[in-house]
């Protein structure tokens, strides 16, 4: 009622707080762009009348929209046209100018060459190797080397004083240029004698070697000449080729370039100064370019070249360019400029391109665009056809949001109720289940012990309960884990079987268990999420089971796909109990890993990690059945396959549900076959990991090599004899009666330790026991094999011959299991009564051993779980101290202290377990490091090196995120309330036997 009325106080509390929360949530959605929307939705468009008139606005507005669109695709794919349009003129541009350039740069190089052999051969030769003549007989033969030169001439540097001599050796004077008419020889046939003589200059540049085309320019000054002049002195000083301005060849009249070099009499550095190569100027030799017969040769080589008209300009000034190629006529429509380099900085070209004819229409810009138009109507009036639905879908839609809201904030209330519920229920059950093991205890009559037990197992049952309720809770809120421990997957089946022994033998139900040879020994898994799974099936098979058997086949899929020896007892005379059950092989069909038209990821996977095993289990029994209508809600939480099977056997609906969550995990499959009226069988995989193999384990030998022989008419029967047989290392013979041994016992052939007979058998072959007994007393009595009896729970003992039971040594009763078996063999062959403890249970001495005169700190502020705990602790003969609050808890473990562990409780006021725990590991790790650095002495410590309290948490909260939150402050185990004698010696276990292994570790390094 306490935790109804806080949780009612909260709910007002969380009613106020949320009207806030709506008011800033609200205020927020109005002003967020979805806000927006759902205020036009809502007031604008969500209306009939709206959708009457608005959308026909709207549809106009798609018209006019999508006209101005069709107008803007037509504008943008003639503008795409426009532009390759440009870029191919440009590209044709662009080659022409480069092929041009390219050419020049070739009679440049010649011309370069040329200046270079007359250096060397005019200049430095003594006498001179070069002569008119042979000038112009070389120049006219290399003529092809320079297609666009029309001639070539050579002026070589005379001073003022070497003028007279210079004249005398030449027969010449040095004649004068006109400078108004640039290279008058060029332009008439006039003789050199009509020249005027040049008048005094402190240097002259006299023709000396012409072509025989331009021999009339010998003896001319071409320094006299302005722009000649020019050229010739930019020459000298850049040691580079200079042109002259466009100007009319001779006989051609066609425009034309003179390119002038100078010739040095040294080759000079590439730092020389312009001084320098002043003063080491010794000629000059200049080529004259036909520029319109160049730019003509070029286009012919063109196979486009009427598409485009080509005019080609010297821009030195740019406000009077001068044309040296192409008419004045120009096309209309766009054009292109590309620059030319002809060597001379001083002087720009450039080439201009125009197209010819005009553009045609751009056709596919004007249908592209009216076919965009026609398709946008098409559109707007299926739109607006349509609009109703869709109006409506969106209101369904918008419904439906809001409803999958509601459900989602509904699963997240009911899965923190539950969790929250489940704690608070798990605190004072730990309480009620350790005080009713505390009055166990005690002295109690037979009465009293059994209204004790009763309320302990209503208490366990109302914790298992809980436990399903809290796993259903992590499934939904994806908390769910799995662990990864080395565990026996046979023992695990046998704690299993053990768990039902009593409900099998009250409805006399056979229970037997199988697990194939090829499966490991030791796996790595959750064993625990295994074990919950075999219970929740085994549960479920003993709750609607009233005759028959349940039986638990573990085999590797492998067997299965390869068509192993597998059971498939479709006939009730090779089942296990003789009662027909449900094909096993249909409860798999669908899986995936089966199905071969699809991928076998699960097999390669396996395939490449060879340490992955993948197990098939199967509960088979011959229960009620499940109805087909109901076969397809089975795996569905909280449901039942009727409404009265709650009220007859109980349960909640949930087992199933959650075990397809956990082989989900385990990377496997579920699935059943059912038959109404003959049983169900259900049929899971896991993927688990192969264990390594634990030399130091011990295994018992003491049957190793004994032989025994199973007489048991049903093969099923036998094969699960002879499983538990070979787990104790013996070697079992199968035999179906005794009319196939009887020839071996008679013969005194058989030589067997053991003879274990299936007492329905026996009952069979009932006349036949006592002779076979006569023959086996005959026989020499140290040999005589020991008879056992396999008794099954429907047997009933009022059929058993008494006058042949006595030559039984054992009745042992089904199941079988390991352990069962292995203490009647023992008892019979005369091994005693020595208590055999298996893996699933606790060893009272060996916990006592571990945990007797250890001083042991509780820390919890609930008053019952206080002397829960320590009455739980001083059982196994700890010295327990309590305290209820986690600051007396710091004090008290505050080193040095005498305290040997803690169980500490988490939620506690003013401080609960974790910041107790932190602060302790800080006071722990100070201490520790002082011992180290020798501040303190080793007997102010208690004689201990590192100090490390084992600290365990107790808490009823059970969620993974309070485990790791555990780890991360610092503790050292997890216990769960209300926790019984196993769990607290598996965490006891854990960290006194490390710390004894420590302590040896230390005593070893002291001495």
């Amino acid at each position: 009622m306490t935790w109804f009325l806080d949780a009612d106080t909260m709910e007002q509390k969380a009613g106020f707080l949320s009207d806030k929360r709506k008011f800033w949530l609200g205020s927020c959605d109005k002003f967020s762009l979805r806000g927006w929307k759902s205020h036009l939705y809502n007031h604008y468009f969500g209306s009939k009348k709206v959708r009457e008139t608005w959308w026909r606005k709207l549809l106009i507005l798609w018209v006019v929209g999508w006209f101005l669109v069709s107008l803007w695709i037509f504008w943008v794919m003639n503008s795409q046209g426009i532009k390759k349009r440009r870029e191919t003129l440009a590209s044709m541009c662009d080659e022409r100018a480069r092929m041009l350039q390219d050419q020049f740069n070739v009679s440049m190089n010649h011309l370069q060459a040329l200046a270079i052999l007359i250096s060397t051969f005019y200049h430095s030769k003594e006498p001179s190797a070069i002569d008119q003549m042979t000038f112009a007989r070389y120049a006219e033969r290399t003529a092809f080397e320079r297609p666009l030169t029309s001639g070539v001439a050579y002026a070589v540097k005379v001073l003022h004083s070497e003028r007279e001599e210079f004249e005398r050796n030449q027969g010449w004077t040095i004649k004068r240029m006109d400078s108004t008419e640039q290279s008058t020889a060029c332009k008439d046939d006039s003789a050199p004698e009509a020249q005027e003589v040049s008048p005094v200059e402190e240097e002259y540049a006299p023709v000396i070697f012409a072509q025989d085309a331009y021999k009339h320019v010998i003896s001319l000054d071409m320094l006299s000449g302005k722009e000649d002049c020019e050229n010739i002195l930019r020459a000298r000083e850049s040691e580079k080729g200079v042109l002259t301005a466009p100007f009319p060849l001779l006989k051609s009249k066609r425009l034309g370039v003179i390119l002038t070099y100078a010739v040095y009499k040294r080759e000079l550095p590439s730092n020389a100064s312009p001084l320098e190569r002043i003063q080491a100027a010794i000629g000059y030799l200049g080529g004259i370019f036909d520029i319109e017969a160049l730019v003509d040769k070029l286009l012919h080589q063109l196979a486009c070249k009427q598409s485009i008209m080509v005019n080609v300009y010297d821009t030195t000034k740019p406000n009077k360019p001068i044309r040296m190629y192409g008419s004045n006529m120009m096309g209309s429509g766009i054009y292109h400029c590309s620059t030319l380099h002809f060597g001379d900085p001083f002087r720009n070209h450039e080439m201009q391109c125009r197209f010819k004819y005009k553009p045609l229409l751009p056709w596919l810009a004007i249908t592209t665009s009216i076919g965009a138009l026609v398709i946008a109507l098409l559109i707007g009036y299926i739109f607006h056809a349509t609009v109703n639905r869709i109006a409506k879908v969106e209101d369904d839609y918008r419904e439906m949001m809001e409803l999958k809201k509601c459900a989602e904030a509904a699963d997240v209330a009911k899965s923190q109720f539950l969790a929250t519920v489940s704690h608070e229920i798990r605190t004072p059950m730990n309480g009620v289940l350790g005080m009713l093991q505390m009055l166990m205890d005690t002295e109690l009559d037979i009465t009293q012990q059994d209204y004790v037990r009763i309320a302990q197992e209503s208490g366990k049952a109302l914790v298992s309960l809980i436990n399903e309720v809290l796993d259903q809770a992590k499934i939904e809120s994806g908390k769910l884990e799995l662990e990864a421990v080395r565990f026996d997957l046979r023992a695990v089946l046998d704690d299993v079987l053990s768990l039902f022994y009593g409900k099998s033998q009250e409805k006399q139900i056979e229970l037997a268990v199988y697990v194939s040879d090829q499966v490991p020994e030791f796996l790595v898994g959750d064993s625990g999420r295994i074990r919950q799974i075999m219970t929740n099936l085994m549960g479920n098979s003993i709750k609607f089971t009233e005759k028959g058997h349940i039986y638990v086949t573990v085999h590797l899929v492998e067997e299965v796909m390869n068509s192993l020896e597998v059971e498939s007892e479709a006939q009730s005379v090779s089942t296990l109990s003789g009662f027909p059950v449900a094909e096993k092989r249909h409860s798999w069909e669908s899986f995936k890993i089966f199905n071969q038209d699809l991928p076998v990821t699960e097999l390669s996977l396996l395939s490449t990690y060879p340490d992955l095993i993948n197990l098939i289990i199967s509960v088979e029994d011959t229960g009620v059945g499940i109805p087909r209508e109901a076969q397809s809600r089975v795996f569905t939480p909280f449901m039942q396959v009727g409404p009265s099977i709650s009220r007859i056997h109980g349960g909640t609906g949930i087992g199933l549900s959650i075990s397809k969550c956990l082989v989900g995990l385990m990377k496997g499959e579920i699935g059943f076959v059912s038959e109404p009226q003959i049983g169900s069988t259900f049929t899971f995989t896991a993927v688990l990991m192969r264990a390594c193999s634990n030399s130091n384990e011990y295994k018992s030998s003491e049957f190793q090599g004994m032989t025994a022989l199973v007489i048991d008419h049903r093969p099923a029967s036998a094969k699960v004899t002879r499983y538990h047989l070979q787990r104790l290392g013996i070697h079992a013979e199968l035999a179906s009666d005794l009319n196939q041994v009887l020839s071996r016992i008679t013969d005194g052939t058989l030589m067997v330790n053991m003879v274990l007979v299936d007492k329905e058998t026996w009952l069979k072959d009932a006349k036949l026991w006592p002779h076979v007994i006569s023959k086996l007393s005959k026989d020499d009595q140290t040999n005589i094999p020991k008879l056992f009896l396999l008794a099954n729970p429907s047997s009933s003992p009022k059929s058993s011959p008494t006058g042949s039971a006595e030559h039984f040594s054992t009745i042992i009763t089904k199941p079988l299991r390991a352990s069962l078996l292995q203490v009647s063999l023992r008892r019979a062959m005369g091994g005693g009564d020595r208590d055999n403890f298996q893996k699933g249970g606790v060893p009272h001495l060996s916990l006592c051993s571990l945990l007797h005169g250890k001083q042991i700190l509780v820390v919890d502020d609930n008053t019952v779980n206080l002397r829960v705990a320590a009455g739980a602790l001083k059982k196994y003969g700890a010295d327990v101290t309590c305290t209820e609050s986690g600051k007396k808890a710091i004090i008290m473990l505050k080193p040095p202290h005498e305290f040997d562990a803690c169980f500490m409780d988490i939620q506690m006021p003013e401080m609960d377990g974790f910041e107790a725990t932190k602060r302790i590991r800080e006071m722990e790790s100070d201490l520790n490091d002082r011992i180290k650095h020798g501040e303190v002495p080793l007997e102010a410590s208690g004689n201990v090196l590192h100090w490390h309290t084992p600290i365990l948490a107790m808490t009823a909260d059970v969620i993974q995120a309070t485990h790791d939150e555990c780890l991360r402050c610092g503790m050292d185990g997890y216990v769960s309330k209300p926790f019984e004698g196993e769990q607290l010696y598996r965490e006891a276990a854990r960290f006194f036997k490390n710390e004894k292994n420590r302590i040896e570790e230390l005593k070893i390094c002291m001495a």
